[in-house]
């Protein structure tokens, strides 16, 4: 069964982790997010669940108005990858444990380290605060970016933190 919202607060507090959450209603792009979140402090991210050509799961995270070039990542060779494509909304929720927009970081609280390989933009873990639904799309959840990686590696998982803009 995967983790709850409460779950997920539960972790946090264990860890020794602070948060703020905001409520809002449902979004579902980055658009609507923009538009209705109001004046939520911190860098806005959105998370990308990407599957390659062998199989291998990757979950990706950057600013929301960043691009994320696929080909460049995988000819990169920064990472164990082949071409890359979005994986299915399934897969997600048999990984993660969440539904299409949905996906964050704090979905790593259901996941399996030898299953997936975790990317995180160097560019936003730059940002002090960084924001993220927590396991559902009607509410934001604010988390220092040192903390966040302290919350990364409880789960077992070792992001790779690279360089969009230079892949």
């Amino acid at each position: 069964m995967p983790a709850s919202e409460q779950e997920l607060f539960d972790c946090f507090k264990a860890l020794g982790i602070e948060t703020t959450t905001f409520r809002h209603p449902p979004l579902h792009s980055v658009e609507e997010s923009q538009h209705l979140r109001g004046e939520i402090p911190g860098g806005h991210c959105k998370s990308l669940f990407l599957k390659d050509k062998k199989g291998q799961y990757l979950l990706v995270v950057l600013l929301e108005d960043r691009k994320l070039d696929m080909v460049g990542l995988f000819k990169s060779g920064k990472l164990p990858i082949k071409r890359l494509s979005f994986a299915s909304g399934e897969a997600m929720r048999d990984m993660l444990g969440v539904t299409p927009g949905s996906v964050t970081p704090f979905c790593l609280v259901n996941g399996v380290p030898e299953k997936l390989i975790v990317v995180l933009d160097k560019k936003m873990m730059a940002c002090d605060l960084l924001n993220y639904h927590p396991l559902h799309n009607e509410a934001t959840t604010t988390i220092c970016a040192s903390d966040l990686m302290k919350f990364i590696a409880h789960f077992g998982f070792n992001p790779h933190v690279l360089d969009f803009d230079n892949l």
